[in-house]
């Protein structure tokens, strides 16, 4: 074992302790959420787990439509959930971000299509509170699960009736993944009292930029650009940095980036590269990043890049 890499992890050195960067990791893909009630147990792949026909009907439907599908269940002991299925849907990245949940005694019945339109979807009331996912997906990766339960556990007993294990989020090298909805913030390589301060700002409105993987649904480079915009203004605010536009040019990214707080603009410049992870070539993970090139404070005027 090199480090503190657990048996059969094949991740670089301190992946899941902080010791490897983070930001802009957060799943692009991940604009549309749909959250289906499963106790388990969990395949490797959801098409491949043992669920009634109308749920891999529907999971079939909210591929075609471009939504993030998981599979939830409540943390600790495994009980059978009888009755109407618990569904939840959000749309992470709308300009009031929202969540909203059902039940169906026929998950077909779920207006998917509403979803992507930026509707509440009929037979689901909005929640209020916000929701947190917890990947403990095992079969998938068994570092999610080893270092997921623990996190999950403790979430839940600081916010109960809030927080899901979940399937696969994305980046299992930085177990363990935590996702806050409805805003789709992601953040990575967990430790119990990093996963309590995250879920207590979140309930302020704020964000916790260490361990911050991104925002979810928006391009790397975005993510990236508003990352170091709030370190350089402080503004931790969850709707306090908006990226408005972008231009890249290989792995190179300019951005212009408004932050609310300071009514400031800037323009950001980003660029992709590779991290050298300590234990070298022993590791199979390749982790791609990004470092700052450019941030310029623009003193007029509203920004588009053409």
């Amino acid at each position: 074992m090199i480090g503190d890499r657990a048996r059969g992890c094949e991740h670089p050195a301190g992946a899941h302790a902080g010791g490897i960067p983070v930001r802009a990791s957060a799943t692009v893909g991940a604009r549309f959420w749909l959250l289906i009630e499963h106790t388990g147990p969990w395949a490797s792949h959801l098409p491949e787990c043992d669920l009634p026909a109308e749920i891999h009907e529907l999971l079939r439907r909210a591929a075609d439509l471009g939504v993030r599908a998981q599979l939830i269940r409540r943390p600790g002991r495994r009980t059978q959930v009888t009755g109407p299925r618990r569904i939840l849907v959000a749309d992470a990245t709308a300009e009031v971000p929202w969540i909203a949940e059902g039940f169906f005694e026929d998950p077909r019945d779920l207006d998917l299509g509403s979803l992507v339109r930026g509707v509440v979807p009929g037979s689901c009331i909005l929640v209020k509170e916000p929701v947190f996912l917890v990947c403990t997906h095992a079969r998938r990766n068994a570092c999610c699960a080893r270092e997921g339960l623990p996190i999950a556990r403790v979430l839940a007993e600081a916010g109960p009736g809030r927080v899901w294990e979940t399937t696969h989020v994305g980046g299992d090298r930085y177990a363990a993944n935590l996702v806050c909805l409805p805003h789709g913030l992601y953040y990575g390589s967990m430790s119990q009292a990093a996963a309590i301060a995250v879920a207590n700002a979140y309930r302020h409105g704020e964000i916790v930029l260490d361990r911050f993987r991104g925002r979810a649904g928006i391009p790397e480079p975005s993510q990236a650009a508003e990352h170091f915009v709030r370190v350089h203004t402080g503004d931790v605010s969850v709707g306090g940095v908006a990226v408005e536009s972008t231009r890249s040019d290989g792995d190179v990214t300019a951005a212009y980036v408004y932050a609310h707080r300071e009514d400031a603009w800037f323009r950001v410049v980003v660029e992709r590269t590779e991290f050298t992870a300590p234990c070298g070539t022993s590791c199979a993970d390749t982790v791609t990043t990004y470092r700052l090139a450019a941030l310029e404070h623009l003193r007029c005027g509203s920004p588009v890049l053409t």
